[in-house]
């Protein structure tokens, strides 16, 4: 997967708390068996009329100042529901990079990571404050920088807010390697493992 090191990208602001899987990539859609491809259904009964093409105008991420958008601020306990792993898939298909959130569902965190995606978990207050400034930069768009090595997001008044990730997580996603990435870094010792258990030679 990408590593995440530092990102800067335009933000989309979903003022909506319990935001769950099912709005996230609706059940029809899982029948897909690739991690890919599912960015167009993304927010799909939200984000379209009933005739499943055209946009709904009053959809937060049909407005013309979130084109883009590679880092979404939204409400809390976003990723509720259902553990389908399809939800981080479609929000990362889409563009997104980051989420930013008071708080989050349990298993959506942590597919978040397992696929590469930067999950922050910021204290209310600073949410509210973020949707504030996206709202103030109207039209022309509100850019963000997250920072997972330094640990940090800021725009371009400065630092907004700092923030921590679990160490090994934080490894991980600055490497671009899931857990069976990590595994395999150990491959060599794994073989010879392996061959010691077939010669029936002690293992220890």
């Amino acid at each position: 997967m990408t590593p995440f090191t530092v990102h800067t990208g335009r933000v989309a602001a979903l003022d909506r708390v319990n935001v769950d899987t099912d709005q996230i990539i609706p059940k029809q859609f899982l029948k897909r068996i690739e991690r890919t491809g599912f960015g167009p259904f993304l927010f799909y009964d939200w984000r379209y009329e009933t005739d499943g093409r055209t946009p709904r105008p009053d959809f937060e991420l049909n407005r013309p100042a979130f084109a883009g958008a590679s880092i979404l601020v939204a409400g809390a306990n976003f990723g509720c529901g259902s553990s389908r792993e399809h939800a981080p898939w479609a929000l990362l298909d889409y563009g997104f990079r980051a989420i930013i959130a008071p708080s989050f569902a349990d298993i959506f965190f942590n597919n978040c990571f397992q696929n590469g995606m930067l999950p922050l978990a910021v204290p209310a207050d600073t949410v509210r404050a973020l949707f504030q400034r996206v709202a103030v930069a109207g039209p022309s768009g509100y850019t963000l920088t997250v920072d997972l090595e330094r640990q940090v997001v800021s725009d371009a008044d400065g630092v907004i807010t700092s923030f921590s990730v679990d160490p090994y997580r934080r490894e991980s996603l600055l490497l671009g390697l899931d857990d069976i990435g990590r595994t395999l870094q150990q491959e060599a010792a794994i073989t010879a493992y392996e061959a010691r258990v077939a010669d029936g030679r002690p293992v220890a």
